[in-house]
């Protein structure tokens, strides 16, 4: 019934018919949605004024750690403690993974008594001031480069007021 020509004829206008529909999906396509093609965005072509300037982001006004320190809960503190239990105690003396935190606000940077502090918080000077700690819960790898406490930072100005204040009634 076929032969080799008309098999070879159906083959090549099918291949032809389908080879108008991928260029017409492609041309279309370049058309509707503009010359950048897949992935590509776009400028937009003309801007609306509706009568309001675009300030952009809003901008955040950064409130000073003191002001937050003045306000701060050690009710709040005490749950946020929760997080910080698994690596430090309260007891002094009593050292975790962490040191303990027993009297630290107010105590000499890398001064717990039988642990083994990194390098850059054992010769770091000065005390463990509420201003101090907030800049070390905010980011630890970046207040002390080489430190070995692992944990990434406590990002809420208030979470961490909170917790400062709540370790600064540990002191018995």
């Amino acid at each position: 019934m076929f032969d080799t020509m008309t098999m070879t004829k159906t083959v090549g206008a099918f291949c032809g018919a389908l080879l108008i529909f991928l260029l017409g999906g492609w041309a279309a396509e370049t058309i509707y949605h503009g010359a950048g093609g897949h992935g590509d965005h776009a400028e937009q072509a003309y801007t609306i004024d509706t009568g309001e300037e675009d300030h952009g982001e809003e901008e955040v006004m950064e409130v000073p750690f003191a002001e937050v320190y003045a306000t701060a809960s050690a009710s709040a503190g005490e749950r946020l403690w929760r997080q910080c239990g698994t690596c430090h105690k309260l007891e002094d003396g009593s050292n975790g993974t962490g040191p303990y935190l027993h009297h630290v606000v107010g105590r000499d940077k890398g001064t717990a008594v039988g642990y083994a502090y990194s390098d850059v918080l054992a010769t770091m000077d000065g005390d463990w001031t509420p201003e101090n700690l907030n800049g070390f819960l905010e980011s630890p790898r970046n207040y002390a480069p080489g430190t070995k406490m692992t944990y990434r930072g406590m990002p809420d100005v208030e979470d961490r007021a909170n917790l400062i204040a709540y370790l600064a009634t540990i002191t018995n």
